[in-house]
């Protein structure tokens, strides 16, 4: 075990102590930020930044989960307009394709570990042609669930085929929970990794430990996905996992491609309004990002 231990010391990989504190921070100098997944449509999306404006609160980012495929041109224009006026990141998923196309496999208990991959060269092509028409309405964040599409979409971005300030986040759904894979997502241009979602604290200091992107931590977690709620450990999380964007309002959902309504999309602001208790009741010191950010991926 030494020689392994120092060999993973040599990559920038080790374990570390219980006393961890991360000292990474976003470029703004914030630790943390918060962001609402599962928000598919722009009727919901209005009706959450309402929420969150009349109990003010500030949302960082809005993730849809659904696929942009499954969105009208129309759709994802007024999604980017609300993003814009609120100033807060639009994240869009790619696909999901293999719940989407002909696999019989991905539909079976031992089929699902594949998880939302792209199977063959044509679903990579689709995904890809996916991402292109959200650049070209605006969107500037990009849910993967596919490392090689990550691979492909940063190729893409260096060689100025798709925008430069599009940020590239990693779903939970990949199953990504140890530092190896977080650094290599990160080579590879990820901007922002969701591990897996019940990691201990200590497994996801070791994360952030060997990498600089975000993390974005569930706080809590809709049935589908176990249901469980870490509310109490979100000081930890800024704590050890710093940058990090906190994931709340998952248990309003059945699961992961929940449609959303407008008053649960309110229930979700709910949940983030518990979330910020905890944070000025147990760490009152930790510094949030604040609003309208410049390196926030805000939609163009």
């Amino acid at each position: 075990m030494e020689k392994t231990n120092e060999f993973l010391k040599k990559l920038g990989i080790e374990d570390v102590s219980k006393e961890y504190v991360s000292s990474k921070r976003f470029s703004d100098g914030g630790q943390y930020r918060f962001e609402v997944p599962g928000i598919q449509s722009p009727k919901t999306m209005r009706a959450l930044l309402d929420a969150a404006r009349e109990n003010d609160i500030f949302i960082h980012r809005v993730t849809q989960t659904k696929g942009i495929m499954m969105l009208t041109d129309e759709e994802i224009s007024e999604m980017v307009d609300l993003a814009k006026d609120y100033s807060c990141e639009l994240f869009l998923a790619v696909g999901p394709r293999a719940t989407y196309d002909t696999s019989a496999t991905v539909h079976t208990k031992e089929g699902s570990r594949i998880g939302y991959r792209l199977r063959g060269y044509d679903n990579l092509a689709y995904a890809i042609e996916d991402v292109k028409r959200a650049c070209r309405l605006g969107v500037r964040g990009i849910l993967l669930y596919d490392e090689g599409l990550l691979w492909v979409l940063n190729k893409m971005r260096i060689e100025g085929e798709i925008p430069e300030k599009v940020h590239f986040k990693l779903s939970a759904h990949a199953g990504h929970s140890n530092p190896a894979s977080a650094k290599l997502l990160e080579e590879n241009g990820l901007n922002s990794l969701n591990p897996v979602r019940d990691l201990q604290v200590p497994m996801i200091a070791s994360i952030r430990n060997a990498t600089d992107m975000s993390l974005d931590l569930h706080t809590e977690n809709p049935k589908s996905t176990g249901g469980f709620i870490r509310h109490y450990e979100v000081p930890q999380f800024i704590k050890v996992a710093s940058p990090v964007y906190l994931k709340t309002g998952g248990s309003v959902a059945a699961n992961h491609n929940w449609d959303t309504t407008e008053s649960e999309a309110v229930a979700r602001i709910k949940q983030v309004k518990l979330v910020k208790r905890m944070i000025d009741e147990y760490c009152p010191e930790a510094i949030a990002s604040p609003e309208r950010s410049s390196d926030l991926a805000v939609p163009e």
